[in-house]
């Protein structure tokens, strides 16, 4: 999507395209006094010649927000208080009022067309904060983000003098349940369209829990039970994220991790040595509840349930419907997880938009360089935590992925020493030689092999199970989170 070439394009452009300078603006410098620059205003000739080109230039703008709408669902557009500050953010551009008048006619075209207006006031002081130890690129100036006072709705319409009734409401549901069912459960069969999660959303922003219940005993009676599973997932899977926040989207997320059979390591601990790794994108704020978390509570969440949890999350409140879980319990068990709260700061900003074009959606699989460098910090801190509390972190996974990422540890772990079934049986024989002694396992890596040894509470020696290193194609560390969650480990042998 390219702007059209005519004379006012040399005007507009910064990169591909901008707010350029008037020849009188270019005199006016952002340092003088107001008494300057009112001195400093063109004859009235030159003032009727810049409105003229004003209105080509917004003649333009909104052609290209109305190319651009239908790739969009959401757009940033940043405020400007006065000149000087523009001229902090677009050196050398002092056209406040042009800037200004393009702006509201870019958030009045956008949301028009159903996208979501945010506003970001600019604060000469956060920039160059934001700079410190940053080039000074246009790129970074683009990434700057005020987030804590994001204006959002009717308030950032009118923030830039737009109409606040552009703004995007929810749509008035109707009072019988049995239509709205069947509408979901048509928009649900209908793969390409987008209509099931906005219904989804609506329902539940409404507080219509009843109306996904009755769809899915209707589905139960139609489709049978394979569609009802697959229903009741998309229906979780759309009320883990929703339209809140203080970027406007956030999620519910999760960081499954095996643990050890003792010791549980301190949750918040392990929290802490994530987000100071660096490992997550520089677009996510992710903030993690201290306690742990137990996976087994996820099975008697229903969507309207996920839906509390992510609103208690964003107004900062502690869920009542996924409270903590005992950590000796857990330890028993083998799994626990850490449960997070995202916020998604990718809201294209309109200057990249009007310069780029919409954001392209990467192509599946495609791994950016930072995508490397984020998944080698990550991997970086997880056997880091390994090292220091004896637990393998997963994936961080969205919350509906949970039970999905264990089982896929367990598969992957179980084929690595020739199937889990195999350790279980060597422990349950174990245990037959000893029924009334607790049985404990000491592990021992030998070159990238793995040996291990079962003995009594006591310190009697019961039985050994060597793993070749063929068997391994992993790190043994890995393994010994599985054999963890089947019996105790000891570094040493019992009673010595």
């Amino acid at each position: 999507m390219e702007p059209a070439a005519d004379d006012v394009s040399g005007f507009m452009m910064q990169t591909r395209l901008s707010i350029g300078r008037t020849p009188a603006a270019t005199e006016v410098r952002s340092d003088r006094t107001p008494e300057q620059l009112a001195a400093a205003r063109p004859h009235p000739e030159v003032r009727h010649a810049a409105k003229g080109r004003q209105d080509r230039i917004i003649e333009q703008v909104i052609a290209l927000a109305r190319d651009a709408a239908p790739d969009l669902t959401a757009v940033l557009i940043t405020h400007y208080p006065d000149v000087e500050t523009l001229d902090t953010f677009r050196p050398g551009e002092t056209d406040l009022g042009t800037v200004a008048a393009v702006n509201r006619a870019v958030a009045t075209e956008l949301a028009a067309a159903g996208v979501r207006v945010f506003v970001q006031l600019a604060d000469r002081a956060a920039l160059r904060r934001w700079l410190t130890g940053r080039p000074d690129t246009q790129e970074n100036r683009w990434a700057w983000r005020d987030r804590s006072h994001l204006l959002r709705g009717g308030v950032a319409l009118k923030a830039l003098g737009a109409d606040p009734a552009l703004a995007r409401s929810r749509p008035k549901l109707g009072a019988a349940p049995g239509p709205l069912a069947d509408r979901l459960l048509d928009a649900f069969a209908d793969e390409g369209s987008a209509e099931f999660d906005d219904l989804v959303h609506d329902l539940l922003a409404a507080g219509r829990s009843n109306v996904l219940d009755l769809a899915v005993r209707k589905a139960a009676d139609r489709l049978g039970h394979e569609a009802v599973e697959d229903l009741l997932g998309e229906l979780l899977v759309v009320a883990e994220g929703a339209e809140m926040g203080p970027s406007g989207w956030a999620e519910l997320v999760a960081l499954p991790v095996a643990l050890p059979a003792s010791n549980v390591p301190d949750a918040a601990a392990l929290r802490d040595g994530l987000l100071e790794a660096y490992a997550l994108p520089a677009t996510v704020d992710v903030r993690f509840l201290p306690g742990w978390r137990s996976p087994e509570t996820l099975d008697g969440l229903d969507p309207a349930a996920v839906r509390r949890v992510l609103i208690d999350m964003v107004a900062g409140a502690e869920p009542n419907d996924l409270p903590p879980a005992d950590a000796d319990d857990l330890a028993r068990k083998g799994f626990g997880f850490l449960l997070g709260l995202q916020v998604d700061w990718s809201i294209p900003l309109w200057d990249e938009v009007a310069a780029n074009g919409p954001p392209l959606e990467p192509e599946e699989d495609e791994e950016t360089p930072e995508d490397a460098a984020q998944a080698a910090a990550f991997d970086r801190w997880r056997s880091a935590a390994f090292e220091a509390a004896g637990c393998v972190v997963m994936d961080l996974v969205p919350l509906s992925e949970v039970a999905g990422e264990i089982d896929d540890f367990l598969a992957d772990a179980g084929q690595q020493v020739d199937g889990l079934e195999e350790i279980r049986a060597f422990v349950a024989a174990a245990r037959r030689e000893a029924p009334d002694e607790a049985v404990v396992c000491r592990p021992e890596i030998i070159a990238d092999g793995l040996e291990l040894s079962l003995y009594t509470q006591s310190g009697r020696f019961l039985s050994s199970m060597a793993v070749s290193a063929n068997k391994l194609p992993v790190k043994p560390e890995e393994i010994l989170l599985v054999v963890g969650s089947l019996v105790p480990l000891t570094k040493e042998v019992p009673g010595r």
